[in-house]
């Protein structure tokens, strides 16, 4: 079995990107039966010094949906490289972490549109849980961590948030504004 799983591994940091999907998908699988020895690889892949390595680690592990897979999420998500860091946060919208909402709060402060906006979809499937720091971030975030809460709060729906969602709708960026009115439409709190 482990020559299998090393094959599998030869595989998927070979370049061949069809290749090493497809050994992905088989390395899950192999995880099903092997957890243990699937979460060793991991870790030798998250701790590469090559970025792809780590890419291709931390697409494994976005794949897992359970708690223990959560660290690894975590700290791809702060990886130097922003391949990386997508992925991460692409994994945490997949899989719902909700402990991992103060990590993605901080990921709206990201120097790359993609990972800011993957943070907010997957502050947008965290929920309810995820308002009270969204409604932080207006107050005091950097211009596109604010645009990316209010969409996120206007994807989630909470009540709470209508009053927030109200003092942006004169803000000086008209997305915000629009944000801001269409989480307040979908909650059926529009003007009247």
């Amino acid at each position: 079995m482990k020559n299998e799983l090393h094959n599998l591994i030869t595989v998927l940091t070979g370049g061949n990107e069809q290749k090493a999907e497809s050994a992905a998908g088989a390395i899950l699988k192999f995880a099903q039966n092997k957890p243990d020895e699937v979460s060793q690889v991991i870790c030798v892949l998250m701790d590469s010094e090559n970025p792809d390595e780590r890419w291709w680690g931390v697409r494994l592990v976005a794949e897992i949906s359970d708690d223990a897979s959560l660290p690894y999420k975590l700290t791809a998500l702060r990886d130097e490289d922003k391949y990386v860091r997508q992925c991460a946060a692409l994994g945490l919208r997949k899989n719902v972490h909700t402990a991992a909402a103060s990590d993605l709060m901080d990921a709206l402060n990201d120097e790359d549109h993609l990972v800011v906006k993957l943070a907010a979809d997957a502050l947008t499937e965290i929920g309810e849980g995820a308002v009270p720091g969204l409604t932080k971030i207006l107050e005091d975030g950097n211009p596109r961590a604010r645009l990316e809460a209010v969409r996120a709060l206007a994807g989630i729906g909470d009540h709470r948030s209508i009053p927030a969602l109200f003092s942006l709708l004169d803000d000086d960026s008209q997305l915000v504004a629009y944000w801001a009115n269409e989480g307040l439409e979908r909650m059926g709190v529009g003007m009247v």
